[in-house]
């Protein structure tokens, strides 16, 4: 589908991102598909929304989480250095790709990694894409799943507290499957690679 089309599925994709934009920006968390498998989301900026995600999923806050951007432009604002090889590596795979970088600036303290990492990967999902285009800033994403249960790969198998818990479900996707989760590479500022799950 391409991402400047404005119907998605019989859907106005741009009442939903609205909506969904409306709900973040005031602190809430959204249930929504990517272009891996339905996932929770905030304003990756704040620690309070942050933290109503642990909370719903009962994770321990040392498993850190991820977040999206639309573009390589927007990872490199919110890492310091992303290593040349980075963008090689997004550029050449042919599955999702989350990067767990170094020097993660300005996101909740909460998201990061005890050493200052972040997961985040440049998503290619049209609705992920147009509502982080309008934050301007990323979208955290973990799996709608409470910790330590398997992923759902379709909107039928989330569990009904996570639907309840949720403050907007985003009607997109919701009769389709979708894939596995990213690929995880953890790449040191040195360009040293090492995969985490592939």
């Amino acid at each position: 589908m391409e991402s400047n089309s404005r119907s998605f599925s019989g859907v106005d994709l741009n009442e939903v991102v609205k909506k969904a934009f409306e709900v973040i920006e005031g602190g809430g968390v959204i249930l929504y598909p990517t272009d891996t498998v339905w996932g929770l989301g905030c304003d990756a900026t704040n620690e309070n929304a942050v933290q109503r995600i642990f909370d719903i999923k009962n994770r321990s806050e040392l498993k850190s989480m991820i977040c999206l951007v639309e573009s390589d432009a927007m990872l490199s604002r919110w890492v310091v250095d992303v290593p040349e090889v980075g963008y090689d590596l997004i550029e050449l795979s042919e599955h999702p790709l989350t990067l767990i970088l170094d020097g993660a600036r300005s996101v909740a303290k909460n998201l990061m990694a005890a050493d200052g990492s972040l997961g985040i990967r440049v998503v290619k999902h049209p609705f992920c894409q147009r509502l982080i285009q309008k934050m301007r800033k990323p979208l955290v994403a973990t799996s709608a799943n409470k910790s330590g249960f398997p992923f759902p790969k379709s909107y039928t198998e989330i569990a009904p507290d996570i639907l309840q818990a949720v403050d907007y479900i985003v009607p997109l996707d919701q009769s389709l499957t979708l894939a596995r989760p990213s690929t995880i590479i953890r790449l040191k500022p040195n360009g040293e690679v090492a995969i985490i799950r592939s």
